[in-house]
């Protein structure tokens, strides 16, 4: 059995951007590219969530976001993760204006994904705030996925 993947927001994002000027964020994009590329000895999901915020900004630029996603699957948003996303501002596992980070990390969770794939080091792929994640998420019920970032995942 494959390892089971939720690729944030992030991913696509960085997948489909143009270069950016930015050597550290270039580096970031290369990186998720050559990820991509061994893409197949994952099982891959995204959200409804994921869906909602790379349709957003540029059409041009939503349509590539979206199209590199065709044909993952798509784990819906029910009230499991939404308690979960709840629990974990209320234990301040992340700050309270990380609303959809919560919800994403709570989708990955409720859903049993093994690893939840981003470049958010900010609210999700942060070592500090880490263990308060999966200390709620345990709390609550649910495993919580392992949260790194392409660079981190390796092939299985």
């Amino acid at each position: 059995m494959k390892p089971r993947v939720y690729l944030e927001t992030t991913i696509p994002s960085y997948l489909t951007a143009r270069p950016s000027r930015d050597i550290v964020r270039a580096a970031e994009q290369e990186v998720t590219r050559g990820w991509w590329l061994r893409r197949s000895s994952f099982a891959l999901y995204v959200s409804e969530l994921v869906l909602s915020e790379v349709a957003a900004g540029d059409p041009g630029a939503a349509e590539a976001r979206l199209d590199a996603l065709g044909g993952i699957a798509i784990l819906g948003v029910n009230d499991d993760a939404r308690g979960l996303a709840t629990d974990l501002l209320a234990a301040a596992a992340l700050p309270p204006i990380a609303v959809a980070d919560a919800l994403h990390i709570a989708i990955a969770a409720c859903n049993g994904v093994d690893f939840l794939l981003t470049w958010n080091c900010r609210h999700i792929a942060n070592a500090v705030m880490r263990p308060y994640i999966e200390r709620t998420c345990r709390a609550s019920g649910f495993e919580p996925p392992v949260i790194c970032t392409p660079r981190e995942l390796g092939e299985p």
